[in-house]
């Protein structure tokens, strides 16, 4: 290791969580299209239960009613600790007007869009390295004891 290696310098917060934000973006378009997206609490509890190993990543979105909701944070409680105890990596967002616009919900179709499952292609052909990204900000945020960090989604 040289000291250029050493002294790099270390991203700010803001830095970090923009580049997730991008990143988080990306994943979720991807999954889209590649048909790897699960859209909502229930559905996704579905996923969790039937198949954990498919499960690559989840996103919790939080919106302003959040916290008058005790049922929908008795499932988040539940879904995280699903995902710590399996390895999974998962983030929250704030802005789930901006989320749901990037998974292209026009028509009004994801009615529950609190929570969102990334999974892997029975086939293990898809592979993004925007999820990629996505897991080594999950595991940076944990060494800084930010077990569930907040990204915040870029405007396009």
């Amino acid at each position: 290791m040289t000291l250029e290696e050493v002294s790099a310098p270390v991203q700010e917060p803001g830095e970090r969580g923009a580049c997730a934000g991008a990143a988080l973006g990306d994943a979720l378009l991807s999954a889209k299209d590649n048909a790897c997206l699960t859209v909502g609490v229930y559905e996704s509890a579905k996923v969790m239960n039937l198949d954990p190993d498919s499960v690559s990543f989840c996103v919790l979105a939080v919106d302003e009613g959040f916290g008058c909701d005790v049922a929908l944070q008795i499932h988040f409680t539940l879904i995280q600790s699903f995902c710590f105890d399996n390895g999974i990596g998962v983030v929250r967002v704030s802005d789930t007007q901006r989320l749901a616009d990037i998974i292209g919900d026009e028509a009004g179709e994801f009615e529950d869009a609190h929570c969102l499952l990334i999974t892997n292609p029975a086939d293990g052909s898809w592979e993004d390295p925007a999820l990629e990204k996505l897991h080594l900000f999950c595991e940076e945020s944990r060494g800084l004891n930010d077990w569930v960090p907040e990204i915040t989604l870029p405007e396009r």
